[in-house]
């Protein structure tokens, strides 16, 4: 998270300033309230708490200046990782809310960055995704995050519709 000081003299963009305004209509999506409940959820020690959405939804998105400060090539750090598992756990609980079935998400990585994500609700899998480049893993806007994340339920709803009894199992 970044914190802002008044006091501080003005400076050159660094890419760093927070570009999630807080009256985004995005903010107010199930998508992104499912985004900001788990980023909550694993706050244990109480860090983030007096940060509003705008700025716990900040840091998954990236502009163009944010992207130019990430090195080409370089390994995902910590938080990269963390925002990534926060992502498809929020996918997972939204296709859990929406369907009834319990799913979970399941990622593996190597340290380069490569992998993939997989969604299971019982036997079925509902989601795949290959991962790349996870240490530039972020979103344009948070337009587009909602949509990749409703589309990710959306479709992993479909195919829970089209094969129930391996989803029960």
């Amino acid at each position: 998270m970044w914190t802002w000081n008044p006091d501080a003299e003005p400076r050159e963009p660094s890419g760093r300033e927070q570009v999630v305004a807080t009256d985004d209509p995005a903010l107010g999506s199930p998508f992104i309230r499912e985004l900001v409940r788990q980023i909550r959820a694993t706050d244990t020690f109480g860090a983030w708490e007096h940060y509003d959405t705008a700025a716990l939804v900040d840091p998954f998105i990236l502009t163009p200046e944010r992207k130019r400060a990430i090195p080409v090539v370089a390994d995902p750090d910590g938080e990269t990782i963390t925002r990534l598992r926060t992502f498809y756990n929020a996918v997972a609980t939204r296709i859990e809310a929406r369907s009834g079935i319990m799913a979970v998400p399941v990622i593996t990585l190597s340290h380069e960055g490569f992998g993939r994500a997989i969604v299971l609700a019982g036997k079925l899998v509902v989601l795949d995704k290959p991962l790349r480049d996870v240490h530039r893993f972020g979103f344009a806007s948070t337009d587009k995050l909602v949509r990749r994340g409703e589309q990710a339920v959306e479709s992993a709803v479909a195919l829970i519709e089209r094969f129930p009894e391996v989803a029960r199992a």
